[in-house]
C-alpha cells in the first residue's frame, strides 16, 4: 500500500502552474460524444478519472489518444453502444455526464451509479426530473439504471435546488432535442459556462450560460473544433492556502482570478496579501493568520470543495473560527482525522468549530476524498514529526501531479510504500 509521507516544513515558497479543471474535464469528454466529427482537448489533466473514461470509451467506440504534447483527441464517429458497465461508472462521481451526451443519438443508455467522493447526500434527482421533462423514461435497478426516450423534446426545466451536475446535464441533453429547453434556477459556475462555450463552438445554441437562466436551441449535428478546458479553480485556492501555512509566498499561474473570488476575499479576511494580474495569483504570509467564518454556497459563493483545506489553514489562525458547511453537510471526514494529528476542532451539525493555534503532531492519517487529501497534506505542513497519509488514490482523482508540485515549493513530501511491523499497522487501524 503505498502513501504519502509529509514531515514539517518551514515557509513554502516558489510557482506552480495550475492545471485544466478536473470537473470541466469530466463534462468535456462526456460532451464529446455529442459531436459528429472529431474534437481536441486542450489541458485535461492526467488523472485518475481520466483513465477510467478512458476505459469507458473502449467499450463504447469512443476513441481518445493522449498526444505527445498533451492534447486530447477524441473520435466520437465510432460509437456503437451507449451501455456504460457498472463497475467503471462507479468508479467516479461525473459518469451521469454519459447519459445527456448519449441519449439523443441512441435513445436508450444504461449507467452505473456514480461513485467518487462519497458525502453521503449527493443524489441524481435533479438530474432525473430534467430528463424526464425532456421526455425520457429512467427505470432503476440495484446497481444500474436505464434512460430511454424515442425523442427529446425542448422543455421549462425549473431546479428544486442548485446544482452544477444537473444543470451541466440537462444542457447536454437538450443540445440535441426538439424545440426549446429553459433551465431555471441553474448553477452558474465556470465550469457549467465553459460547457456551454465548448459546446457552442461545435455548433450549439446555448444563451446565458453563467445566469440562473439558460436557453438552449435545439440543432440537429454538431461538428468538431479544438477547445482549452479552464483552470481548476480549486487546486489554484489549495496552493494560495499553502503560502499561509507557515508564512511564504507562492504565485500560482496560469488562472482566471474572476473565477476565485469569494477564495480570495476570505485569504485576504484572514490575513494573507494578494498580488492579482490577468492569468496569476500571489499569496503572500507571515504566518500570523486571524481567526474567521466560512459559509459554504454554490458560486459565487464560498465552495464547498475548498471548505476542507481551508480549515486546515484555520489550525493556524489564533481564536476560534467556525466553518458551516451548507453544500454536503455531511462533509466532515476529515475532521476526526485531523483530531488524530492533534487538532482542536468539533463538529456540531452542520458547523465545524476550530480552536487556532495548538500545536499538531504527525501520526497516520486516511484521505476519503480529494479534499480531505488536499487538507491533510496542508496540515502535514505545520505537524511536528512526520505525517502518514494513506487513501492517495482519492488525491489522484484530482491532481495531476501533487508531490513534485509541492515538493517545488519547497514540501518536504514524498511518496512511499507501507512496510512496516505488524504491530505497528494493528496501531494504524
Amino acid at each position: 500500500m503505498d502513501y504519502i509521507q509529509v514531515q514539517g516544513s518551514g515557509p513554502l515558497h516558489g510557482t506552480v502552474s495550475i492545471q485544466g479543471s478536473k470537473n470541466s474535464s469530466l463534462a468535456l469528454l462526456a460532451a464529446s460524444c455529442l459531436a459528429d466529427a472529431t474534437v481536441t482537448l486542450e489541458g485535461i489533466p492526467d488523472i485518475y478519472d481520466f483513465r477510467v473514461i478512458r476505459q469507458i470509451g473502449k467499450d463504447i467506440g469512443l476513441q481518445i489518444d493522449r498526444m505527445p504534447t498533451g492534447e486530447m483527441l477524441l473520435d466520437p464517429r465510432y460509437i456503437h453502444s451507449a451501455v456504460i458497465d457498472p463497475g467503471k461508472a462507479s468508479a467516479y462521481r461525473a459518469s451521469y455526464y454519459f447519459v445527456g451526451a448519449l441519449l439523443a443519438k441512441f435513445g436508450k443508455v444504461t449507467v452505473g451509479f456514480p461513485g467518487g467522493d462519497d458525502f453521503v447526500s449527493r443524489p441524481i434527482d435533479q438530474h432525473i426530473k430534467a430528463l424526464r421533462l425532456l421526455g425520457a423514461e429512467v427505470t432503476f435497478f440495484n446497481d444500474y439504471y436505464i434512460v430511454e426516450a424515442k425523442q427529446l423534446r425542448g422543455a421549462d426545466i425549473y431546479f428544486d435546488m442548485i446544482t452544477s451536475g444537473a444543470t451541466i446535464n440537462a444542457m447536454l441533453a437538450a443540445v440535441r432535442a426538439e424545440g426549446r429547453t429553459r433551465l431555471y434556477n441553474a448553477a452558474m459556475d465556470p465550469e457549467v459556462v465553459d460547457t456551454a462555450n465548448f459546446l457552442n463552438q461545435l455548433g450549439a445554441k446555448i444563451v446565458g450560460a453563467g445566469t440562473d437562466h439558460i436557453r438552449i436551441d435545439g440543432v440537429p449535428f454538431l461538428g468538431g473544433g479544438t477547445y482549452t478546458v479552464i483552470p481548476d479553480r480549486l487546486i489554484a485556492g489549495a496552493f494560495l492556502m499553502a503560502a499561509g501555512m507557515k508564512g511564504g509566498s507562492i504565485t500560482v499561474n496560469n488562472v482566471i482570478p474572476e473565477h476565485m473570488g469569494s477564495c480570495l476575499a476570505k485569504l485576504r479576511e484572514i490575513g494573507m496579501d494578494l498580488e492579482i494580474t490577468d492569468q496569476s495569483i500571489t499569496a503572500h504570509s507571515t504566518g500570523k493568520l486571524r481567526a474567521t467564518r466560512i459559509r459554504t454556497g454554490m458560486y459565487p459563493g464560498f465552495a464547498t470543495d475548498l471548505q476542507q483545506p481551508f480549515t486546515a489553514l484555520l489550525l493556524q489562525a489564533q481564536g476560534k473560527s467556525i466553518v458551516t458547511e451548507r453544500v454536503y453537510p455531511k462533509r466532515f471526514n476529515h475532521i476526526q482525522q485531523l483530531k488524530r494529528l492533534g487538532a482542536d476542532v468539533e463538529v456540531r451539525k452542520e458547523s465545524a468549530f476550530i480552536r487556532g493555534g495548538t500545536p499538531l503532531k504527525g501520526n497516520w492519517v486516511h484521505a476519503t476524498d480529494v479534499r480531505a487529501g488536499t487538507c491533510l497534506l496542508l496540515a502535514g505542513l505545520i505537524a511536528e514529526g512526520v505525517t502518514r497519509i494513506t487513501g492517495i488514490e482519492h488525491i489522484e482523482r484530482g491532481y495531476e501531479n501533487a508531490i513534485q508540485l509541492f515538493r517545488s515549493l519547497g514540501a518536504n513530501v514524498s511518496l512511499q510504500s507501507l512496510h512496516v511491523e505488524a504491530e505497528n499497522m494493528s496501531q494504524f487501524q
